[in-house]
């Protein structure tokens, strides 16, 4: 099967790829999930992110922002010492701060669809190359997330959200993923 240039061989990444990257998500908690691993991949590469989102689901409560929000200080350094995820106190700060913030928008998943008009953008790049990495939609959401209260959700990070969460459909026309390949 045809598949963007960034999908590696790793089965991990080729199952992210083929199944959840660039597929619309409106759930909530899968919204929130993504928005706080795309802040832990900040300045890593996201095959390590995958690698370790199973132990992130087991520590961080599920994604619970409810639970999320209530962490202490001792379990984030307890989490400090769990080889299984990514070990920055800013980030898994970030985590308690982003579900004290997602707690307090009304309709999280509605307003984060609003960056994008509410429906997916599908986009027609032929190459990996003519993807941007920040959009204007990008950095509007990451300004109005920041007001919001947020942390780790600068726009290049929010592009790559947009892109995660189906917000914008970014496979290139090459991909068999692409809902209107090249002829």
């Amino acid at each position: 099967m045809p598949r963007c240039s960034w999908c590696t061989d790793d089965p991990l990444y080729i199952a992210y790829h083929d199944e959840e990257w660039g597929v619309p998500k409106r759930d909530p908690q899968a919204l929130f999930e993504m928005l706080l691993l795309e802040g832990f991949q900040a300045g890593l590469s996201w095959i390590t992110v995958l690698k370790k989102r199973a132990r992130y689901r087991e520590v961080l409560f599920g994604f619970d922002p409810q639970r999320l929000a209530r962490m202490t200080d001792e379990e984030i350094e307890a989490r400090m010492r769990d080889p299984g995820i990514i070990r920055n106190r800013l980030k898994l700060k970030a985590a308690r701060q982003n579900a004290r913030a997602w707690l307090a928008l009304e309709d999280p998943a509605g307003w984060l669809w609003s960056f994008v008009g509410g429906a997916p953008r599908i986009n027609r790049f032929r190459e990996r190359s003519e993807v941007p990495a920040v959009t204007a939609e990008a950095e509007a959401m990451s300004k109005a997330l920041k007001k919001a209260g947020f942390t780790f959700v600068g726009p290049t990070i929010c592009y790559a959200y947009m892109q995660a969460t189906g917000m914008v459909m970014d496979h290139t026309l090459d991909c068999d993923r692409h809902p209107h390949p090249i002829d």
